[in-house]
């Protein structure tokens, strides 16, 4: 495993954060405008999240804060925690615009428990796109465990590890398991100049390490961890076009393929209790 994924990967999203906040995918005049607007994720999920109200909340790489303010809008006392200043600096200003209360801290995941507080949280959220950066599925579980208190749940929509092993660039549109779907020690090198989001903005930090991690392992991890699962459920969709060309949008701002989506997983829902 290469020792500098944490740089490369921390000068690749600094780079990227300011065109992510100025873009029309995240909308953030839509959090100002309106006192009431819900991210598409938190919103997608809001019946299976229930009421949070006043619960202690860590929100783990919480990129430029429009999940974390969404929480905060639910009632939560939300903590939001990325290693990235420049994403931090654009959801700071996020929730200053919008007059929310939520309180950011730079430090990277694995060392949540000791800059967070341990046991100090009712509820753990993290969101699409978080588990691909980090090495070690098992070192994440734990921290999971340490931040929750004893009956505290950890809430999270990832990206399916079957839909990460696709090979979205193939031109005869099959659907192709090209890379890993399990943990692997080596990351997956990347090279990309351009971001998830339209922009004219061009970005001098283009690589990037990343690693898939299966169910059944981030399963195992938590519960060898301290928590049970509680649910799990798989969607045919996504909150952005995952594989383009082959998927629609629905009303709901979701993705789904077009030629019978129930051949793919494409997101997830889990939630899991720390024991007492």
């Amino acid at each position: 495993m290469t020792s500098d994924y944490r740089s490369l990967n921390r000068a690749n999203w600094d780079e990227r954060a300011p065109a992510h906040a100025a873009s029309a995918s995240y909308a953030l005049d839509r959090y100002v405008a309106d006192p009431r607007h819900l991210s598409d994720v938190v919103r997608f999920d809001q019946p299976r999240l229930g009421d949070i109200a006043g619960q202690r909340t860590a929100h783990l790489q919480c990129h430029i804060g429009t999940d974390t303010l969404s929480l905060h809008r639910l009632g939560a006392r939300v903590t939001g925690l990325d290693f990235s200043a420049a994403s931090l600096e654009q959801a700071r200003r996020l929730v200053e615009r919008a007059g929310g209360e939520v309180n950011f801290v730079e430090a990277d995941v694995y060392d949540a428990p000791d800059v967070l507080g341990r046991g100090a949280f009712d509820l753990v959220y993290t969101g699409i796109g978080a588990l691909c950066w980090l090495p070690d599925i098992r070192r994440w579980a734990e921290v999971v465990g340490a931040l929750l208190r004893p009956g505290g749940r950890l809430f999270i929509r990832e990206g399916h590890p079957m839909l990460w092993a696709i090979d979205e660039t193939r031109e005869d549109k099959l659907l192709v398991a090209e890379y890993p779907y399990f943990e692997r020690p080596e990351p997956l090198v990347w090279t990309d100049g351009g971001t998830y989001v339209e922009t004219d903005a061009t970005f001098r930090h283009t690589v990037t390490h990343e690693w898939n991690h299966g169910l059944g392992e981030i399963v195992t991890a938590l519960f060898a961890a301290g928590l049970d699962l509680t649910m799990l459920v798989e969607h045919d969709s996504a909150p952005w076009d995952a594989l383009p060309g082959r998927s629609v949008e629905d009303a709901n701002g979701e993705w789904r393929l077009a030629d019978r989506p129930w051949r793919l997983p494409q997101t997830y829902t889990l939630q899991a209790r720390k024991r007492g």
